[in-house]
């Protein structure tokens, strides 16, 4: 019969796609063993961050139903266990949260002690306010989403509002890939170099930049016209001759990098523009946009997987796996996660 499954080991096996990945723990000081799974949002992630743990990814069978839905088997004895699930809500957004829940409630039912979900690209970020009537605060839905499942703390990197934490009453740490960034920036650091914040939004993290490289900040005002079409109406801070260091939290589309680099080539600034951002998103008709020959460099993070098709010449992401892993470790030793926003870390190319 098309479509029909059994569980719970009566009748004849679910009719699934499956796949396995390995199985191992650490125990921490606390008595708990550390076991780490991982979704199918990022793979590659997930083995790099058990590599720096020295520990395997926990064995799981991931499968879907014939009609698309998500089914997951935990394929070892995890009660009382220190549980870390490492999934990014990127595209399809849907499907990976969902899957997300699943395993958390997986992971509840089988007794774990303590589960934590990591989310190093946290989806829904955008809508965490009303910009109009009748809208939903998608962002606050998942977080409530995430607390009914079992989640007992989040963690995430770069958010794309700061705010979002307040939307959590289980514990939520927010981590950042900026000095990653400002790591590599360093090594191509001159006194032509200026820090473009792309709107009045993204100040504050620009600010940042700007400081750890020590360069003057610049700010786009932009504004969104009656087509739809968002179009910055000046610059605010002089680029005239100057080699500009665009940054963001993500890079979507692309369009918002396509405006400014336009503002700054009519504001006088060097064809030589940079532009970083931690998660790398790229949908729709962002490679176009970056392939534009005023961008010499464009750097992400691996928050989000990019695609072998995707990974062009001017392109270079960077891994946060070093700095999950410490997040975990620290976290699992009930130790303080302060020291993960110093240069210490110090991370390489992917």
């Amino acid at each position: 019969m098309s479509g029909s499954t059994s569980t719970g080991g009566r009748g004849q096996a679910p009719a699934l796609r499956s796949r396995v990945v390995g199985t191992g723990s650490a125990t921490g000081c606390d008595g708990m063993d550390l076991r780490l799974y991982c979704g199918s949002a990022d793979p590659e992630l997930g083995k790099s961050v058990a590599a720096k743990l020295r520990t395997p990814l926990a064995k799981r069978k991931l499968q879907r139903f014939p009609d698309g839905e998500v089914h997951v088997r935990l394929e070892e004895t995890l009660r009382g266990d220190d549980v870390f699930i490492l999934q990014s809500t990127s595209p399809p957004v849907d499907q990976h949260l969902m899957e997300l829940l699943v395993m958390v409630d997986a992971c509840r039912r089988a007794a774990a002690a303590r589960v934590t979900a990591i989310i190093p690209y946290f989806g829904y970020s955008r809508q965490e306010k009303k910009s109009a009537g009748r809208e939903p605060i998608t962002t606050r839905l998942v977080a409530d989403l995430l607390t009914c499942s079992g989640v007992d703390r989040v963690v995430s990197v770069d958010l794309h509002a700061p705010a979002i934490q307040g939307f959590f009453n289980i514990e939520m740490d927010h981590l950042t890939a900026v000095q990653l960034l400002i790591e590599h920036l360093q090594r191509h650091r001159g006194e032509d170099r200026v820090v473009v914040s792309p709107d009045t939004g993204r100040v504050k993290m620009a600010e940042r930049y700007a400081h750890g490289l020590g360069l003057p900040l610049v700010v786009l005002h932009k504004e969104r016209a009656e087509t739809g079409r968002v179009e910055v109406h000046k610059v605010i801070g002089d680029v005239r001759g100057l080699r500009p260091i665009v940054i963001d939290d993500m890079i979507t589309t692309g369009g918002t990098i396509d405006e400014a680099v336009r503002a700054l080539l009519e504001a006088g600034a060097r064809p030589e523009i940079t532009v970083a951002a931690t998660h790398g998103l790229l949908v729709g008709k962002a490679m176009d946009r970056l392939a534009n020959p005023a961008i010499a460099e464009v750097v992400v993070t691996d928050t989000v997987p990019i695609p072998p098709e995707k990974r062009v010449k001017k392109l270079l992401v960077l891994s946060v796996a070093e700095l999950l892993a410490e997040a975990t470790r620290r976290l699992h030793d009930e130790r303080s996660i302060s020291a993960l926003f110093s240069p210490r870390y110090n991370h390489h190319p992917v």
